[in-house]
């Protein structure tokens, strides 16, 4: 199994910022009010000249953001919202940037740490077959000398799967991919590291399995220890 990367570059930001401004304006000047329907994809995006491609991630992101809500056969509408607030996150959307490095691990080790607390406490036999799985494909990677980001995010992924909280779920698979293309970039993990990291991912996988939650969480601080220090020490050399 691979993660499928997906990027988002500047012109394509820029381009859902607008549309998202042009969705903001229709709402208003419609007076459309929670529960009421937009137009159709093919009809906005010909009203604002862009592809329906565009229009679809668009209103995808609006979704995430519990703003407009898609039922299948019927069309998009108006999530149950009042007027004034949606503006008001509208807003705060177009301001948002593309989050740092540092901010993405911090947030990762955030969730990572409840998310593994949960995995330990509700973790069923299916899911530490995957979490071993997992595992067992990094050390492979890692003992030949590969590159094993993807297999270590995945077995990440497999814990927060585990945890049975499908929000934290969601928010990890909304952060990995570029974490995984800023792990590329910045050249986080030597072959040394991921050697070390074999028994770190063993000693979270041995806590789950004996759901000892006060455990996997301590060895989960462990196992992120190298990459806080990383994105300290690259903070204060800039």
């Amino acid at each position: 199994m691979k993660l499928d990367i997906f990027t988002v570059n500047d012109n394509n930001n820029n381009a859902q910022k607008a549309i998202i401004s042009q969705i903001k304006e229709l709402i208003n000047y419609k007076n459309l009010e929670p529960g009421d329907k937009l137009p159709s994809e093919r009809m906005l995006s010909e009203k604002f000249g862009v592809t329906r491609s565009n229009i679809r991630d668009t209103i995808q992101k609006l979704e995430f953001y519990g703003l407009l809500k898609s039922i299948p056969q019927s069309g998009t509408f108006v999530a149950n919202i009042g007027v004034v607030a949606m503006n008001g996150m509208i807003d705060d959307i177009l301001r948002l940037e593309s989050p740092d490095f540092k901010s993405l691990v911090e947030t990762r080790i955030l969730l990572e740490l409840k998310t593994v607390s949960l995995a330990s406490l509700r973790r069923t036999d299916k899911d530490l077959k995957n979490i071993e799985d997992a595992l067992n494909a990094y050390e492979v990677k890692a003992r030949d000398g590969e590159d094993a980001v993807q297999e270590d995010l995945l077995f990440h992924l497999a814990i927060a799967k585990a945890s049975g909280n499908a929000t934290m779920n969601m928010f990890m698979l909304t952060i990995i991919p570029q974490i995984i293309m800023d792990f590329e970039k910045y050249h986080v993990c030597d072959k040394d590291q991921s050697v070390l990291g074999i028994q770190e991912h063993r000693d979270i996988y041995e806590a789950i399995k004996n759901q000892n939650s006060a455990d996997a969480r301590e060895k989960m601080k462990e196992h992120f220890n190298f990459l806080y220090q990383y994105c300290y020490s690259a903070e204060n050399a800039e």
